[in-house]
């Protein structure tokens, strides 16, 4: 028996060697898993064909989206209606997505060289590529471009991949031509259609080759992979092709995009059921969210590709009848329907982010991410409240709480309703105790060291 009955059996340094190991791994698990940067995350993607594009394209966007508000939904129960909502909340809604439409209707643009522009002659391609580069550079002076903006380029086939080389380079070049080596805040790459590793790699070596002769600082140009083939799913080999692309870009890919229709159409389902909330989709964007979840590469879903336009136009001298109007409204509320409630499954999956492809669909955008919000609010900020105050008298093991990814994710939700307009700052504070810092800071680990 023991003399010290307290006493173990194993000597410290009896583990050196695996704790060694062990530290190693955890660290590297740590580095590869650090969770969400607190960044702010844009709730949708505008896509538009670069032949299209202008400096200032999001001011017409947000014209056109008011406009579609103001004439299918003038009243805060008629758009609660259309939605299928309760008239509880239905004024705020109405209010909050007027003014997000007024102030910044679009959060993020995608210049998009490939499927909104077609195949086309080189020498109209190159000419697109440099003249769409100075209307970016006009809209950065003007101030008029969206907060987050990018191109897509076509995919890294071998049929197109000179194409899309040589329309990045001229694109960049003649931008930073005319700005005087400055891009746009929060620009981003987008990669379509990958399914092998080495698209992912080679697009990173060309990245560094253009950084370098660019004169733009290492690391600077940052991409997002379209998950939009079975082959990125699942690779030749049986084995999971998502896990493998952040480290072949070698730290540029920022977010993974769902391609809802080239997905669907590459799996053989036909294009009458071709949909947002088909089972095939939700089984391909679970596996980006395992394939993802804790790394901070942010993930959007797809698309609504029925559009909310009128039936019916009215002409000079030929103005619309009763029955006329009154389709044209059922048309845009069928589609504004389907759309919201497209984006709230996107939403209740987890997906934060999406595609919208007309401007008549930013108002269910809006009402949709916002209702999200307003609907949970309540419970969202007693859950964080109670949380915080039960957490705070707890004991921190290695100054890490063991819940903290519960707490973070629930700062989280404040977090990305404030960013996008659905909650206020105010609405924050009032419902989960916390200091405007502690709220603005977005870091739950803080908040209970700074508490103890």
């Amino acid at each position: 028996m023991a003399e010290n009955p307290l006493a173990g059996s194993l000597p410290a340094q009896a583990l050196e060697g695996a704790g060694g190991r062990l530290r190693e791994a955890n660290l590297a698990f740590a580095n590869r898993y650090p969770g969400e940067s607190g960044r702010r995350q844009p709730v949708h993607t505008v896509y538009g064909g670069a032949q299209l594009f202008r400096s200032d394209s999001v001011g017409k966007i947000g014209t056109v989206a008011r406009r579609a508000l103001e004439e299918y939904a003038p009243e805060p129960g008629v758009f609660a209606r259309a939605l299928g909502l309760a008239d509880g909340f239905a004024e705020t809604l109405h209010a909050r997505v007027a003014e997000k439409l007024a102030r910044e209707p679009v959060e993020d643009f995608r210049i998009d060289f490939e499927d909104g522009y077609g195949n086309r002659p080189d020498a109209e391609e190159d000419g697109h590529a440099v003249s769409v580069a100075r209307e970016v550079a006009t809209g950065m002076g003007a101030g008029t471009l969206s907060p987050f903006l990018g191109i897509r380029i076509k995919p890294l086939n071998e049929e197109m991949r000179e194409r899309s080389v040589r329309t990045l380079d001229l694109f960049l070049t003649a931008l930073l031509d005319c700005t005087g080596g400055k891009l746009p805040d929060n620009f981003v790459l987008t990669l379509p259609k990958v399914v092998i590793v080495e698209q992912v790699t080679f697009f990173a070596d060309v990245l560094d080759l253009l950084e370098e002769r660019l004169g733009l600082e290492a690391g600077t140009l940052v991409f997002e992979a379209m998950v939009e083939t079975a082959q990125v799913i699942i690779s030749p080999q049986g084995s999971p092709l998502l896990p493998q692309l952040p480290d072949a870009s070698r730290g540029r890919m920022i977010a993974a995009h769902f391609g809802t229709y080239d997905y669907t159409a590459g799996v053989g389902i036909t294009a009458a059921h071709q949909r947002m909330r088909h089972p095939a989709c939700d089984f391909a964007k679970h596996v980006m969210q395992v394939s993802y979840a804790g790394t901070g590469i942010w993930l959007s879903d797809g698309s609504t590709a029925i559009l909310p336009v009128p039936v019916y136009r009215a002409s000079p001298g030929a103005p619309l009848t009763a029955a006329q109007e009154r389709e044209n409204h059922e048309s845009v509320h069928r589609a504004w329907k389907l759309h919201f409630d497209d984006v709230r499954h996107s939403l209740v999956h987890g997906f934060y982010q999406g595609w919208d492809l007309h401007p008549a669909q930013l108002p269910t955008r809006y009402a949709a991410v916002f209702a999200f919000f307003l609907e949970a609010v309540d419970a969202a900020g007693e859950r964080l409240r109670n949380f915080v105050q039960k957490a705070a008298r707890a004991t921190l093991v290695g100054d890490v709480f063991d819940d903290a990814a519960t707490g973070q994710g629930l700062l989280n939700y404040f977090a990305r309703g404030i960013n996008c307009g659905a909650l206020t700052e105010e609405e924050g504070l009032q419902r989960t105790s916390l200091t405007l810092e502690e709220l603005r800071g977005r870091s739950f680990v803080k908040i209970l060291r700074n508490r103890q």
